[in-house]
């Protein structure tokens, strides 16, 4: 198990522009070559975003994005033509495929966090495709099967304890509060990368919120 602390992560964004990021992965000018990925995921970035602040169009391609709020509202736009709002409890899944452009902001009146994480799928190439799952439950699962991976969202009293999935490869964020995981307690923003996973558990050390990647 190896534990990335949130103060480790690469600072990004344009503060003036209200737009702070924080990188768990090697991203754009931090270029790390030791930290270009963990299984599937290549990228996981915690978006802070002032009332009116976004990221105009830009494009993706060959990508698995799945975006998870934490407070606030994300108005999401890309060139199929949608345009969704995703919230806190909502999972939404961009998968870039061939091309797809698009565009995210802060439309609200109050600050808004995203954890947007990136996964590299087993075969470049197809037809973009999104999908917005509204308020999922614990004990729901999200597959992304393009990429050979598992998302579970786990939400946890003080005290209580959840099993870390089985597998290859699992990527754990800890995206509020604080669990104990084997021996080592993390807070918000910290992530665990676990090769070979079997029968772990995390704790509560507080209420706490978890992002779970079982990967094959």
């Amino acid at each position: 198990m190896d534990v990335r602390r949130a103060d480790e992560r690469y600072p990004g964004g344009e503060p003036e522009a209200g737009i702070e990021s924080w990188h768990a992965f090697s991203f754009g000018p931090h270029y790390d070559p030791g930290n270009l990925r963990f299984g599937a995921v290549i990228a996981c970035n915690e978006e802070r975003l002032a009332p009116g602040a976004g990221f105009g169009e830009h494009p993706h391609s060959h990508t698995e994005i799945v975006t998870w709020v934490v407070e606030g509202e994300l108005t999401h736009r890309d060139s199929t033509g949608r345009e969704t709002k995703v919230r806190p409890g909502d999972v939404q899944h961009l998968s870039a495929a061939a091309g797809v452009r698009h565009v995210e902001r802060n439309d609200g009146s109050s600050p808004l966090t995203f954890i947007q994480m990136w996964l590299a799928p087993r075969e470049p190439g197809g037809e973009p495709s999104y999908e917005i799952i509204p308020g999922i439950a614990d004990s729901t699962p999200y597959a992304v099967p393009e990429a050979g991976a598992m998302l579970h969202i786990r939400r946890l009293s003080p005290g209580e304890r959840t099993a870390v999935p089985d597998g290859a490869f699992v990527y754990v964020h800890v995206v509020r509060g604080a669990v104990r995981l084997g021996e080592e307690e993390l807070g918000a923003g910290d992530s665990a990368r676990i090769t070979d996973a079997r029968g772990l558990e995390a704790v509560g050390a507080s209420s706490a919120e978890l992002l779970m990647w079982e990967m094959s």
